[in-house]
């Protein structure tokens, strides 16, 4: 308050200070306006009062030189401007009240603080008029440092090469640039240590710290830091040193690569005497690695996301920017030798040959006595910012997406034992890293090639290995004549039914049949002297096993999983075809054996007890004791019944029955000897009938065992199957677990209704297949 109360009795306001106090106790320059907080901010307060979820949204604009405020008084609740309706415009604030901590104009102040205590708070003024006079009288040079006063850097890309922005929009807005403003790209390398922060602030900011520098032994730029020059209208981007004692090398050399490709101007900083051959292997393995796999990646780029400018005509230019204490700059020994002549001839002696960057430029400085002189490096950069030939300017967006691209492509951890130190950006940092499970030999494509579609490809052939049955059968009569046909063991050939293969299977074997020559052997044609395929009609390659995919020749004789499905669609079908015949036979049949005091099933329409309907499937049962018709939840209990010859075993009875146990029977009501002789009927009976059901059950149980046996080999077994391998729904008794003929995952029914034909497994006829197979593309 103090420093506001000076500049008060002084009528003028030469800083902004922040109005909040959150995190500065009121003592650092503000930043930011936010319309919300009605407050001018700091960069730590408004980092900490934005924080919370609901706060995020608020409307902040970045503080310009001679900013003044808005008036708080003039708006409403609803954001509406009560008094620039009355006036015809939004009022500039003049003063801000410090004890009310809001900003007034003059009309304002004299509404609200003309008379009370009011008039004696403490106010700040605003003079908007004289910053203009005092930025009018600024010469080009003061102006230039006073654009860059309000500049901040950013986190970009953290060391774990998550890009730290959320999205475009988000980009730009921390640039604090217009989205259509045309940008270039400076970013600056080196080793840990050498200054390349400190070169970033003296060359495009004055010397202001944009970039954090530090004393300390730790480096200070950890990931890729971004801040925008509006002088140069340039994206200034700092990296972390090579050479640094941090984890996830192998990680963060790869991020300077992805920086690079992005960049129209690289700083390759040194601080040595002589420069050292790190520097041109850098540069050289740089080039390679660019032309090898960011070329054609950025130009799929520019036609996958429409972009108007091309990213990848040529890569970036380069300025070694040399600093040398002891010794002589390069070439200043031989004043007709250009310096970058003597840097190409470097490059050729270690076989480096940089041939990515559109130019190489060499620019030195030798600092006597401290501090490091900057203009030389400053005149050399802007003199390249302003050659468009080789890399136009291009809009904030199109940065953004060349770096998200870059980033989704190559990404991931890269192990260790697999890597060759022998080069700054060896191939296993771009390329997959997946390894064939039989030779050991890894992918060449691309990283994150798999979700697109491609398949994984080696240059080197692969070993057969019996663990992996890696063996891929062609046809021999399509390979004489150009064309390479693959053809896999099968039950029976496509133009047999399923019944007659299945006959033909069990008198001649397997066939193996070719799309254009049709079957082409049979593995028991002849009684005897049948040959092996190999010897005959099919030529054998070995292919690579790489993780995630299946073996080659597994067993496709899947005969008795197709017997077994048969049998089920068989009995499914007579089941369905004979409930109702067998309703009524078993409705007529227990009539016929049930006691004279029954009520015929035919006269059962509903229960006796809650009047509840009978439907096709439900079950009618009998009161021992009144012989009514009731549902199970009425009949449900039991009794001992000797009056009516049920005991001494309890037998069902009625509710009402098992109420009225005391009442005893007439005599006229006993059984006769004719009803006796009915009742031992009916019970033998029930007897058979729990017999048959304990049958029906035992059968079942080692129908589990028979299914096991019966799968073909690519099927998961079902014990391994605990949920649906689609939706996740755990399997129970009455969710039924099938499998894909295609994949030989465990599916519900739901997500594997569909039907068709999976030659390459040998069903030739449409079968059962999940929803992700059904998708796929030709023939399975």
């Amino acid at each position: 308050m103090s420093a506001h109360t000076q500049t008060a009795e002084k009528g003028q306001n030469t800083t902004l200070l922040c109005q909040e106090s959150y995190v500065c106790s009121g003592t650092d320059e503000a930043i930011f306006e936010c319309d919300e907080c009605r407050s001018l901010q700091c960069q730590r307060c408004e980092e900490e009062l934005h924080q919370p979820e609901r706060l995020r949204n608020h409307e902040r604009t970045r503080i310009r030189p001679g900013h003044v405020p808005y008036c708080d008084s003039c708006k409403g609740a609803n954001g509406n401007i009560m008094h620039a309706s009355m006036t015809g415009s939004r009022q500039i604030a003049a003063v801000r009240c410090q004890v009310c901590k809001i900003n007034l104009c003059v009309e304002c102040q004299k509404r609200t603080h003309a008379g009370g205590n009011r008039r004696k708070h403490p106010v700040t003024v605003y003079h908007a008029g004289k910053a203009q006079e005092e930025e009018e009288g600024m010469d080009e040079e003061t102006k230039r440092r006073k654009m860059t006063e309000k500049v901040v850097s950013f986190l970009l890309v953290d060391e774990t090469e998550e890009i730290q922005v959320r999205n475009e929009e988000d980009f730009i807005k921390k640039l604090d640039c217009s989205p259509d403003q045309h940008l270039k790209v400076v970013s600056i390398f080196g080793n840990t240590g050498d200054g390349k922060s400190h070169t970033l602030n003296h060359t495009f900011f004055y010397g202001r710290e944009v970039f954090k520098t530090s004393p300390a032994q730790e480096s200070c730029t950890v990931g890729v830091w971004a801040a925008y020059d509006p002088v140069r209208r340039v994206v200034v981007i700092d990296t972390e040193g090579l050479l640094g004692a941090t984890v996830n090398l192998s990680q963060r050399t790869r991020l300077l690569l992805k920086v690079l490709a992005i960049s129209d101007l690289v700083i390759y900083r040194t601080r040595a005497d002589r420069l050292h051959n790190d520097l041109f292997k850098f540069l050289g393995d740089a080039s390679e690695a660019y032309l090898k796999h960011f070329t054609k990646e950025l130009k799929a780029t520019t036609a996958r996301c429409g972009l108007d400018v091309p990213l990848s005509t040529l890569g970036p230019g380069v300025i070694i920017f040399h600093e040398t204490v002891y010794t002589k700059l390069l070439g200043s020994d031989h004043p007709s030798e250009v310096p970058e002549k003597l840097i190409q001839d470097r490059f050729r002696k270690l076989s480096c040959f940089p041939e990515a960057f559109s130019s190489i430029h060499y620019k030195g400085t030798r600092t006597y006595n401290p501090p490091t002189d900057f203009s030389g490096l400053r005149r050399a950069v802007e003199q390249q910012l302003e050659n468009n030939t080789t890399r136009s300017p291009r809009q904030p967006g199109v940065i953004y997406k060349a770096l998200k691209a870059l980033s989704d492509r190559f990404s991931g951890e890269i192990p260790d034992d697999q890597m060759a130190h022998s080069s700054f950006f060896p191939d296993e940092y771009f390329t997959c890293s997946s390894v064939c499970l039989s030779c050991g030999c890894g992918c060449k494509k691309s990283m994150n090639h798999a979700k697109e579609g491609v398949p994984h490809e080696s240059k080197s052939r692969c070993r057969y290995s019996h663990q992996y049955d890696n063996r891929v059968y062609t046809c021999k009569a399509c390979y004489e004549r150009g064309m390479e046909v693959s053809v896999v063991p099968k039950t029976s050939a496509s133009t047999d039914s399923p019944w007659l293969g299945l006959a033909k299977y069990a008198w001649s074997g397997y066939v193996i049949e070719c799309p254009n020559c049709g079957v082409v052997y049979r593995s028991r044609q002849y009684w005897f002297g049948n040959q092996d395929p190999v010897n005959t009609v099919v030529r054998t390659e070995i292919e690579h096993v790489w993780p995630g995919t299946d073996g080659f020749l597994k067993d496709n004789n899947n005969a008795a999983q197709r017997l077994l499905d048969g049998m089920n669609f068989m009995a499914q079908s007579v089941s369905e075809l004979s409930l109702g015949p067998t309703k009524a036979v078993t409705s007529w049949l227990t009539d016929q054996i049930a006691p004279a005091y029954w009520r015929p099933n035919s006269q059962i329409l509903s229960c006796k007890k809650c009047n509840t309907p009978f439907k096709d499937n439900d079950t009618k049962h009998h009161c021992r004791a009144c012989g009514e018709g009731f549902c199970d939840g009425c009949s449900s209990k039991t009794r001992p019944v000797p009056e009516r010859g049920w005991g001494p075993a309890p037998v069902r009875v009625c509710d009402n029955c098992y109420d009225n146990r005391g009442i005893q029977l007439d005599v006229a009501e006993l059984p006769s000897d004719e009803e006796g002789g009915t009742l031992i009927a009916r019970k033998v009976g029930e007897a058979v009938q729990n017999t048959l059901g304990a049958v029906v059950t035992a059968m079942d149980i080692p129908l589990g065992l028979v299914k096991d046996a019966a799968r073909p080999a690519y099927w998961v077994p079902d014990h391994e199957i605990l949920h649906c391998h689609n939706c996740r729904k755990e399997f129970s008794i009455k969710l039924s677990k099938h499998h894909c003929r295609a994949c030989g995952q465990g599916f519900c029914d739901e997500c594997s209704h569909d039907r068709r034909a999976v030659p390459s497994r040998g069903w030739d006829h449409p079968v059962r297949v999940c929803f992700n197979c059904n998708k796929k593309p030709g023939d399975l």
